[in-house]
C-alpha cells in the first residue's frame, strides 16, 4: 500500500508541475461540506491511506503533510508510516496550523491549488487573506485527484424517501414560510442552501447517498415566492416530485447550480451561509448581486426539536436501548465459552437492531474496542485489528442507529470478568462525571461551556483528560453531530456548538479516560434541554435523560460515589428496567433485574 501511495503523490506531483501548482490541499470534505462522505469523495483517504474521517493533506513538490485531531493521531501514524507523508498533530505544541504552514512554506507569488467545491467558501477566502501579503494565486477549478483516480466511485444513484408528517412533525410548507420571514427579517430575496442536512430537514425528504447519513446530494435556492431543488431527478418518485411541486418546488439538475448561481442582478439579496457553501460556488455568484452572510436559519430550526420528533426520538431510543441491553447480555454471558470478537459483537448488535421497526441503518461507523484498543478514541475494528475478548478487561461499543423516529448515538463500556482497582476508579469517575452533567440544572441563556466542568470534574480531578467534546447535538434522522449546540469547556470556532442552549435541543453526554496501551472507557446517554421552574430569578432549564441500557455495575466502586450520584444512577436505572424489560425474554429480564438493581456503599 505505501508505494501505491507513494506513486499517487508522484502523479499528482507531475500534474501540479504541469500546472504551476506549488501546493494541493485535498480536504475530507464533499461538495456540501459533510461530515460523512459518499465513496466517490473519499479523495483524501484515496491519496493518503489514511482512513479516518477528518484530516487535510496538503502536497508540495519536496513534502507532503496531513493534519488530522487527537482522535486520530494512533491511526494515522500507523497508516501514514513509510508513505513519505508526515503528520501534523493538530493541537499539539509546536504543530503548524495548515494556515501557518502555508504561509511558511508557499513561494512568493505562488500558486495555491485545490478543488473550490471541497474548500468551505469562509476557509478559501482565508486562504485568500493570510496568503495575499507573498501575493499567492488560488487555482480552484480543477480536481487533480479525479485525473489519477483509477476506478473512482460513482455519485450515488440512491432512491429519495419521504418524511411524513407522523415523523417530522411539520410541513414543507410550515418550514419555508419560516425561512421566509427570516429571509425578509435580513431584506434577502434568495436563499442558497448548500448543506445536505439543512436540505433533508427544510423539505422533508432523506436520502441515502452519504454513508450513514439519510442525506440526497443536493442544493437549493429559496426565493420568496417558489424555490429551486438541484437534484438528480431520477432519484425521485412521482409521488415526492407532485409533494414537492405543490409548494412551488422546481427541479434542476444537480450540478447546474454553478450557472444559475450566475444570473442574480444587482437588485438581488442573497442569504448564504459562509460555513456552508463551498468556495467554488461563493466564487460564481454574480459579482452585483449583494451578499448577506448568516449562520442558516434552518440550523437553528432543526436543532429545537418538536414534540412529535422529541416523542418519536424517545421511541427510538427504547428500541435502541432494547437492542443494546440484548447484546450486553449475550456477550456477558457467553464469552467464555464461545468465539466473541469486536467484529463479531458489532454484528450481533446490527442483528439485534434489525430486530426493531423501523429501524433503517447504523448511524454511523460502530465503534466496537476491546482494551487497549479503546484507548483509541475513533477506533475501527478490521480484520486484521480484530481481537476475541476474554476475562480481565473492558469492551467499549460506541454505536448508533437511523430509525424513522429518529437518530440515535449510544456508548457503554462492559466489564468482561473482573477487572483492576484501577479501572474501576477510572470508570467510577466517568460515570460521575456523567451524572454530574445529566442532573444539571441551569438558567436559560447557558451554553455548553458554561456546563462542560461538570462532565470533568471527577476526571480532572485524578489529573485526567479526555481531547474531545464532552457532547453534541443529534439531528432528527440527519446528522449524527448536529449543530449548534454542545458541551465542551472551550470555544471552538470551527465547531458550530456553543450556541444557547434552547427548549427542544437533544445533546448527547459522554465523557471518557483512554490510557493509550490500556484501556479506554465512554458513557453516553442522550439528553433532552427542558424548560423547569420560571420565577423572579428567571427560566429554569434541566436535562431529561432519553437512553435507557444498564451502565455495568460490575465496573463500579460504589465507595466513590456520593449519596446524590447513587440516588440518580438507581432512579435511572429503575427507568431502564422498566423500559427495556418488556421487550426482552425471561432469561433477559432475570439478568436486567440484577443490572439495574439499586446500589448502595454497603454492597
Amino acid at each position: 500500500m505505501c508505494q501505491e501511495i507513494k506513486m499517487r503523490i508522484q502523479k499528482l506531483r507531475e500534474l501540479m508541475k504541469e500546472r504551476g501548482i506549488d501546493a494541493y490541499i485535498i480536504p475530507s470534505a464533499d461538495n456540501h461540506q459533510s461530515e460523512y462522505v459518499g465513496e466517490y469523495f473519499k479523495a483524501r483517504e484515496y491519496m493518503t491511506g489514511f482512513t479516518g474521517s477528518a484530516g487535510t493533506a496538503i502536497v508540495m513538490m519536496d513534502e507532503a503533510g496531513l493534519w488530522t485531531d487527537g482522535r486520530y493521531f494512533l491511526q494515522a501514524e500507523n497508516q501514514l508510516k513509510d508513505t513519505g507523508i508526515e503528520l501534523y498533530r493538530i493541537g499539539n505544541p509546536g504543530v503548524p496550523s495548515i494556515e501557518k504552514f502555508l504561509i511558511d512554506k508557499m513561494p512568493e507569488s505562488g500558486v495555491l491549488g485545490f478543488d473550490g467545491r471541497l474548500i468551505a467558501m469562509k476557509e478559501g477566502s482565508n486562504f485568500e487573506q493570510k496568503l495575499a501579503g507573498k501575493k499567492v494565486s488560488i487555482k480552484y477549478d480543477e480536481d487533480l485527484v479525479d485525473l489519477i483516480w483509477e476506478n473512482r466511485p460513482e455519485l450515488s444513484k440512491e432512491k429519495v424517501f419521504y418524511l411524513e408528517e407522523k415523523y417530522s412533525g411539520e410541513s414543507t410548507t410550515s418550514k419555508l414560510k419560516r425561512v421566509r420571514e427570516y429571509m425578509n427579517a435580513t431584506s434577502s430575496n434568495y436563499h442558497i442552501l448548500t448543506s445536505l442536512d439543512d436540505i433533508a430537514w427544510l423539505f422533508n425528504i432523506r436520502g441515502n447517498d452519504v454513508k450513514y447519513s439519510p442525506f440526497i446530494l443536493s442544493y437549493a435556492i429559496i426565493g420568496l415566492e417558489d424555490s429551486k431543488l438541484f437534484i438528480d431527478e431520477s432519484k425521485l418518485s412521482d409521488e415526492i416530485k407532485s409533494i414537492l411541486a405543490h409548494d412551488k418546488i422546481e427541479l434542476r439538475p444537480y450540478n447546474e447550480i454553478y450557472e444559475a448561481v450566475k444570473e442574480f442582478k444587482d437588485s438581488d439579496t442573497i442569504l448564504l451561509d459562509p460555513n456552508g457553501m463551498n468556495y467554488a460556488l461563493y466564487k460564481n455568484l454574480s459579482p452585483v448581486s449583494t451578499k448577506a452572510e448568516a449562520t442558516n436559519p434552518t440550523v437553528l430550526f432543526k436543532a429545537m426539536k418538536n414534540k412529535t420528533e422529541l416523542n418519536n426520538m424517545r421511541n427510538a431510543q427504547i428500541k435502541d436501548g432494547v437492542a443494546l441491553t440484548k447484546l450486553m447480555y449475550w456477550i456477558k454471558n457467553n464469552y467464555k465459552n464461545e468465539e466473541i470478537t469486536e467484529l463479531s459483537a458489532s454484528d450481533k448488535l446490527e442483528e439485534f437492531r434489525k430486530q426493531q421497526d423501523g429501524y433503517l441503518w447504523q448511524s454511523f461507523a460502530p465503534i466496537c474496542a476491546f482494551k487497549d484498543h479503546a484507548a483509541m478514541m475513533h477506533y475501527s475494528a478490521t480484520e486484521v485489528s480484530n481481537v476475541r475478548l476474554v476475562d480481565g478487561h473492558l469492551f467499549l461499543i460506541d454505536t448508533g442507529g437511523n430509525y424513522y423516529e429518529g437518530s440515535t448515538d449510544i456508548t457503554r463500556t462492559m466489564a468482561l470478568g473482573e477487572v483492576s482497582s484501577e479501572i474501576k476508579t477510572h470508570f467510577t469517575a466517568v460515570v460521575r462525571g456523567m451524572i454530574n452533567l445529566s442532573r444539571a440544572k441551569f438558567l436559560y441563556g447557558c451554553r455548553g461551556y458554561n456546563l462542560d466542568i461538570l462532565a470533568r470534574q471527577p476526571i480532572w480531578d485524578m489529573d485526567l483528560d479526555y481531547k474531545c467534546g464532552t457532547g453534541h447535538g443529534i439531528g432528527y434522522l440527519l446528522s449524527i453531530h448536529e449543530g449548534p449546540c454542545g458541551f465542551r469547556w472551550y470555544v471552538a470556532p470551527h465547531i458550530d456548538d456553543s450556541n444557547v442552549l434552547e427548549e427542544g435541543m437533544v445533546i448527547t453526554n459522554e465523557p471518557g479516560i483512554y490510557i493509550d496501551g490500556s484501556h479506554g472507557i465512554r458513557i453516553e446517554n442522550e439528553l433532552v434541554i427542558r424548560k423547569g421552574t420560571q420565577n423572579i430569578q428567571g427560566q429554569f432549564m434541566y436535562m431529561e435523560a432519553i437512553t435507557f441500557v444498564p451502565i455495568d455495575l460490575d465496573a463500579i466502586d460504589v465507595k466513590l460515589m456520593n449519596r446524590e450520584e447513587r440516588e440518580y444512577l438507581n432512579n435511572y436505572h429503575k427507568m431502564v428496567y422498566e423500559k427495556i424489560s418488556p421487550f426482552l425474554t425471561e432469561e433477559e429480564k432475570i439478568w436486567l433485574k440484577e443490572y439495574t438493581r439499586e446500589i448502595n456503599p454497603h454492597h
